[in-house]
Protein backbone atom coordinates (compact mmCIF):
# COMPACT_ATOMS: atom_id res chain seq x y z
CA UNK A 1 0.00 0.00 0.00
CA UNK A 2 1.41 3.42 -0.98
CA UNK A 3 0.68 6.92 0.18
CA UNK A 4 1.27 10.34 -1.42
CA UNK A 5 2.00 11.85 1.98
CA UNK A 6 5.76 12.18 2.44
CA UNK A 7 7.28 10.48 5.43
CA UNK A 8 8.11 12.74 8.36
CA UNK A 9 11.45 14.40 7.77
CA UNK A 10 11.57 13.43 4.07
CA UNK A 11 12.54 16.23 1.65
CA UNK A 12 9.59 18.01 -0.07
CA UNK A 13 9.85 18.76 -3.78
CA UNK A 14 9.83 22.48 -4.52
CA UNK A 15 6.74 23.86 -6.30
CA UNK A 16 7.07 24.18 -10.08
CA UNK A 17 5.11 26.10 -12.70
CA UNK A 18 2.51 23.80 -14.37
CA UNK A 19 3.29 25.29 -17.79
CA UNK A 20 7.06 25.13 -17.26
CA UNK A 21 7.81 22.13 -14.99
CA UNK A 22 11.54 22.85 -15.11
CA UNK A 23 11.05 26.17 -13.31
CA UNK A 24 10.72 26.41 -9.54
CA UNK A 25 8.30 29.08 -8.35
CA UNK A 26 7.20 30.01 -4.86
CA UNK A 27 4.80 32.67 -6.22
CA UNK A 28 1.21 31.48 -6.57
CA UNK A 29 -1.71 32.62 -8.68
CA UNK A 30 -4.29 34.56 -6.66
CA UNK A 31 -7.18 32.71 -8.38
CA UNK A 32 -6.15 29.06 -8.68
CA UNK A 33 -3.30 29.01 -6.12
CA UNK A 34 -0.99 27.17 -8.50
CA UNK A 35 2.71 28.07 -8.71
CA UNK A 36 3.41 30.53 -11.50
CA UNK A 37 6.82 31.36 -12.98
CA UNK A 38 7.78 34.92 -14.03
CA UNK A 39 6.94 34.29 -17.69
CA UNK A 40 3.41 33.16 -16.78
CA UNK A 41 2.69 35.87 -14.21
CA UNK A 42 0.19 38.61 -15.05
CA UNK A 43 -0.32 41.60 -12.73
CA UNK A 44 -3.66 41.61 -10.89
CA UNK A 45 -5.41 44.01 -8.55
CA UNK A 46 -3.82 42.03 -5.71
CA UNK A 47 -0.74 39.93 -6.42
CA UNK A 48 -0.48 38.10 -9.74
CA UNK A 49 -2.54 35.65 -11.78
CA UNK A 50 -1.46 32.93 -14.20
CA UNK A 51 -2.07 33.23 -17.93
CA UNK A 52 -4.71 30.49 -17.82
CA UNK A 53 -6.82 32.32 -15.25
CA UNK A 54 -6.45 35.62 -17.13
CA UNK A 55 -7.60 33.94 -20.37
CA UNK A 56 -10.53 32.31 -18.62
CA UNK A 57 -11.62 35.62 -17.08
CA UNK A 58 -11.36 37.37 -20.46
CA UNK A 59 -13.51 34.70 -22.11
CA UNK A 60 -16.20 35.15 -19.46
CA UNK A 61 -16.21 38.95 -19.72
CA UNK A 62 -18.72 40.39 -22.19
CA UNK A 63 -17.17 42.80 -24.68
CA UNK A 64 -18.68 46.30 -24.39
CA UNK A 65 -20.78 47.28 -27.42
CA UNK A 66 -22.31 50.46 -28.77
CA UNK A 67 -26.05 51.08 -28.97
CA UNK A 68 -25.96 49.77 -32.54
CA UNK A 69 -24.12 46.59 -31.58
CA UNK A 70 -20.61 47.56 -32.67
CA UNK A 71 -17.77 46.27 -30.51
CA UNK A 72 -16.12 49.11 -28.62
CA UNK A 73 -12.44 49.29 -29.54
CA UNK A 74 -9.75 51.66 -28.39
CA UNK A 75 -7.12 53.03 -30.71
CA UNK A 76 -6.98 54.14 -34.32
CA UNK A 77 -9.79 53.59 -36.87
CA UNK A 78 -8.07 50.65 -38.55
CA UNK A 79 -10.59 50.09 -41.36
CA UNK A 80 -10.69 53.75 -42.38
CA UNK A 81 -6.91 53.94 -42.44
CA UNK A 82 -6.74 50.73 -44.49
CA UNK A 83 -9.20 52.09 -47.08
CA UNK A 84 -7.20 55.31 -47.37
CA UNK A 85 -3.94 53.37 -47.81
CA UNK A 86 -5.50 51.19 -50.54
CA UNK A 87 -6.75 54.28 -52.38
CA UNK A 88 -3.35 55.96 -52.18
CA UNK A 89 -1.58 52.78 -53.32
CA UNK A 90 -3.97 52.46 -56.26
CA UNK A 91 -3.34 56.09 -57.24
CA UNK A 92 0.41 55.53 -57.18
CA UNK A 93 -0.03 52.47 -59.40
CA UNK A 94 -2.12 54.58 -61.78
CA UNK A 95 0.86 56.90 -62.18
CA UNK A 96 3.60 54.30 -62.58
CA UNK A 97 1.97 51.25 -64.20
CA UNK A 98 0.94 51.69 -67.85
CA UNK A 99 -2.63 50.57 -68.48
CA UNK A 100 -3.47 50.18 -64.79
CA UNK A 101 -6.34 52.67 -64.91
CA UNK A 102 -7.83 51.32 -68.13
CA UNK A 103 -7.69 47.78 -66.73
CA UNK A 104 -9.68 48.60 -63.58
CA UNK A 105 -11.90 51.55 -64.58
CA UNK A 106 -15.64 50.98 -65.05
CA UNK A 107 -17.17 52.10 -68.34
CA UNK A 108 -20.92 51.60 -67.86
CA UNK A 109 -21.82 50.78 -71.46
CA UNK A 110 -18.73 48.76 -72.36
CA UNK A 111 -18.25 46.86 -69.10
CA UNK A 112 -21.85 45.75 -68.63
CA UNK A 113 -22.28 43.30 -65.73
CA UNK A 114 -18.55 43.55 -64.86
CA UNK A 115 -18.95 43.51 -61.08
CA UNK A 116 -15.20 43.58 -60.39
CA UNK A 117 -14.70 46.83 -62.30
CA UNK A 118 -17.82 48.28 -60.70
CA UNK A 119 -16.05 47.89 -57.36
CA UNK A 120 -12.43 48.50 -58.34
CA UNK A 121 -13.24 51.82 -60.02
CA UNK A 122 -14.11 53.23 -56.59
CA UNK A 123 -10.41 52.98 -55.66
CA UNK A 124 -9.18 54.93 -58.71
CA UNK A 125 -8.89 58.72 -58.99
CA UNK A 126 -8.44 61.25 -61.77
CA UNK A 127 -6.01 63.64 -60.06
CA UNK A 128 -4.16 64.40 -56.85
CA UNK A 129 -6.86 66.94 -55.97
CA UNK A 130 -9.56 64.33 -56.58
CA UNK A 131 -8.06 61.73 -54.26
CA UNK A 132 -7.03 64.36 -51.71
CA UNK A 133 -10.55 65.73 -51.26
CA UNK A 134 -12.06 62.25 -51.11
CA UNK A 135 -9.59 60.93 -48.55
CA UNK A 136 -9.88 63.98 -46.30
CA UNK A 137 -13.67 63.63 -46.36
CA UNK A 138 -13.38 59.91 -45.63
CA UNK A 139 -11.11 60.64 -42.67
CA UNK A 140 -13.68 63.01 -41.14
CA UNK A 141 -16.70 60.76 -41.73
CA UNK A 142 -15.39 57.20 -41.52
CA UNK A 143 -14.17 56.89 -37.91
CA UNK A 144 -17.59 57.85 -36.51
CA UNK A 145 -19.29 55.03 -38.41
CA UNK A 146 -16.45 52.60 -37.71
CA UNK A 147 -16.90 53.18 -33.97
CA UNK A 148 -20.70 53.10 -34.07
CA UNK A 149 -21.15 50.05 -36.31
CA UNK A 150 -17.98 48.08 -35.61
CA UNK A 151 -15.20 47.29 -38.03
CA UNK A 152 -16.80 44.47 -39.99
CA UNK A 153 -20.15 46.12 -40.62
CA UNK A 154 -18.43 49.39 -41.49
CA UNK A 155 -16.11 47.71 -44.02
CA UNK A 156 -19.04 45.88 -45.61
CA UNK A 157 -21.02 49.13 -45.70
CA UNK A 158 -18.21 50.91 -47.55
CA UNK A 159 -17.85 48.20 -50.19
CA UNK A 160 -21.60 47.87 -50.75
CA UNK A 161 -21.87 51.67 -51.12
CA UNK A 162 -19.05 51.63 -53.67
CA UNK A 163 -20.99 49.03 -55.65
CA UNK A 164 -24.20 51.00 -55.20
CA UNK A 165 -22.51 54.07 -56.66
CA UNK A 166 -21.67 52.19 -59.84
CA UNK A 167 -25.19 50.79 -60.05
CA UNK A 168 -26.54 54.33 -59.70
CA UNK A 169 -24.45 55.39 -62.70
CA UNK A 170 -25.90 52.58 -64.84
CA UNK A 171 -29.53 53.06 -63.76
CA UNK A 172 -29.49 56.84 -64.25
CA UNK A 173 -27.58 56.52 -67.54
CA UNK A 174 -30.33 54.25 -68.87
CA UNK A 175 -33.08 56.60 -67.66
CA UNK A 176 -31.43 59.69 -69.15
CA UNK A 177 -29.98 57.90 -72.21
CA UNK A 178 -26.63 59.49 -71.43
CA UNK A 179 -23.82 57.00 -70.90
CA UNK A 180 -20.51 58.30 -69.48
CA UNK A 181 -17.34 56.87 -71.01
CA UNK A 182 -15.98 55.97 -67.59
CA UNK A 183 -16.24 56.81 -63.90
CA UNK A 184 -13.58 56.77 -61.19
CA UNK A 185 -13.41 57.82 -57.57
CA UNK A 186 -14.42 56.98 -54.03
CA UNK A 187 -17.11 59.66 -53.87
CA UNK A 188 -19.95 57.19 -54.51
CA UNK A 189 -18.86 55.18 -51.47
CA UNK A 190 -18.29 58.34 -49.44
CA UNK A 191 -21.78 59.61 -50.28
CA UNK A 192 -22.94 56.24 -49.03
CA UNK A 193 -21.24 57.04 -45.73
CA UNK A 194 -23.08 60.38 -45.70
CA UNK A 195 -26.36 58.50 -46.01
CA UNK A 196 -25.25 56.10 -43.30
CA UNK A 197 -24.35 58.93 -40.91
CA UNK A 198 -27.83 60.38 -41.47
CA UNK A 199 -29.50 57.05 -40.63
CA UNK A 200 -27.29 56.42 -37.59
CA UNK A 201 -27.64 59.95 -36.22
CA UNK A 202 -31.40 59.80 -36.63
CA UNK A 203 -31.52 56.47 -34.80
CA UNK A 204 -29.37 57.80 -31.96
CA UNK A 205 -31.41 60.97 -31.62
CA UNK A 206 -28.59 63.26 -32.73
CA UNK A 207 -28.77 66.55 -34.62
CA UNK A 208 -29.12 65.63 -38.31
CA UNK A 209 -29.10 69.19 -39.65
CA UNK A 210 -25.34 69.32 -40.21
CA UNK A 211 -25.19 66.07 -42.17
CA UNK A 212 -28.26 67.09 -44.20
CA UNK A 213 -26.55 70.38 -45.08
CA UNK A 214 -23.40 68.51 -46.08
CA UNK A 215 -25.36 66.12 -48.28
CA UNK A 216 -27.33 68.89 -50.02
CA UNK A 217 -24.26 71.06 -50.65
CA UNK A 218 -22.28 68.18 -52.13
CA UNK A 219 -25.19 67.02 -54.28
CA UNK A 220 -25.56 70.55 -55.67
CA UNK A 221 -21.83 70.69 -56.44
CA UNK A 222 -22.24 67.47 -58.41
CA UNK A 223 -24.70 69.18 -60.71
CA UNK A 224 -22.83 72.49 -60.96
CA UNK A 225 -19.18 71.44 -61.30
CA UNK A 226 -18.18 69.66 -64.51
CA UNK A 227 -16.81 66.12 -64.63
CA UNK A 228 -18.42 65.03 -61.36
CA UNK A 229 -20.43 61.81 -61.41
CA UNK A 230 -23.52 62.93 -59.50
CA UNK A 231 -25.13 59.65 -60.57
CA UNK A 232 -22.63 57.72 -58.44
CA UNK A 233 -23.29 60.12 -55.57
CA UNK A 234 -27.02 59.42 -55.70
CA UNK A 235 -26.52 55.65 -56.00
CA UNK A 236 -24.10 55.55 -53.08
CA UNK A 237 -26.22 57.86 -50.94
CA UNK A 238 -29.36 55.75 -51.29
CA UNK A 239 -27.44 52.52 -50.74
CA UNK A 240 -25.71 53.76 -47.61
CA UNK A 241 -28.88 55.16 -46.09
CA UNK A 242 -30.82 51.93 -46.64
CA UNK A 243 -28.12 49.57 -45.39
CA UNK A 244 -27.23 51.70 -42.36
CA UNK A 245 -30.91 52.03 -41.48
CA UNK A 246 -31.15 48.23 -41.44
CA UNK A 247 -28.13 48.10 -39.14
CA UNK A 248 -29.35 50.91 -36.90
CA UNK A 249 -32.99 49.95 -36.45
CA UNK A 250 -32.52 46.19 -36.06
CA UNK A 251 -33.74 44.99 -32.63
CA UNK A 252 -30.93 44.16 -30.24
CA UNK A 253 -31.47 40.41 -30.49
CA UNK A 254 -31.38 40.54 -34.30
CA UNK A 255 -28.31 42.75 -34.72
CA UNK A 256 -25.89 39.90 -35.44
CA UNK A 257 -28.20 38.30 -38.00
CA UNK A 258 -28.91 41.68 -39.61
CA UNK A 259 -25.18 42.29 -40.00
CA UNK A 260 -25.13 39.43 -42.54
CA UNK A 261 -28.63 39.40 -43.97
CA UNK A 262 -28.99 43.14 -44.67
CA UNK A 263 -25.93 43.47 -46.97
CA UNK A 264 -26.97 40.36 -48.90
CA UNK A 265 -30.49 41.74 -49.43
CA UNK A 266 -29.19 45.19 -50.46
CA UNK A 267 -26.66 43.72 -52.91
CA UNK A 268 -29.36 41.47 -54.37
CA UNK A 269 -31.62 44.49 -54.94
CA UNK A 270 -28.74 46.39 -56.54
CA UNK A 271 -28.03 43.49 -58.89
CA UNK A 272 -31.70 43.32 -59.86
CA UNK A 273 -31.74 47.07 -60.57
CA UNK A 274 -28.54 46.72 -62.59
CA UNK A 275 -29.87 43.84 -64.68
CA UNK A 276 -33.14 45.67 -65.30
CA UNK A 277 -31.31 48.80 -66.44
CA UNK A 278 -29.04 46.87 -68.81
CA UNK A 279 -31.97 44.85 -70.15
CA UNK A 280 -33.92 48.06 -70.85
CA UNK A 281 -30.86 49.42 -72.67
CA UNK A 282 -30.47 46.21 -74.68
CA UNK A 283 -27.10 45.38 -73.14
Amino acid sequence: MSSSTPAPGAPVAPPVCPRHPDRVSYVRCQRCDRPVCPDCQRPAAVGVQCVDCVAEAAAQTRQPRTVLGGQVRAGAPVVTITIIVINIAAYVLQQVVPGFTSHWIFSPRIDSHDYVRMLSTAFLHASITHIGLNMVTLWFVGPFLENALGRIRYAVLYLVCAFGGSVGVVVIAQLTHSWPSGVVGASGAIFGLFGAVFAVMRRMGGDIRSILTLIVLNLVLGFVVANISWQAHVGGLVTGAVLAAAYAYAPRKWQKATAWVAPIVVVALLVLALRAAYAAAGL
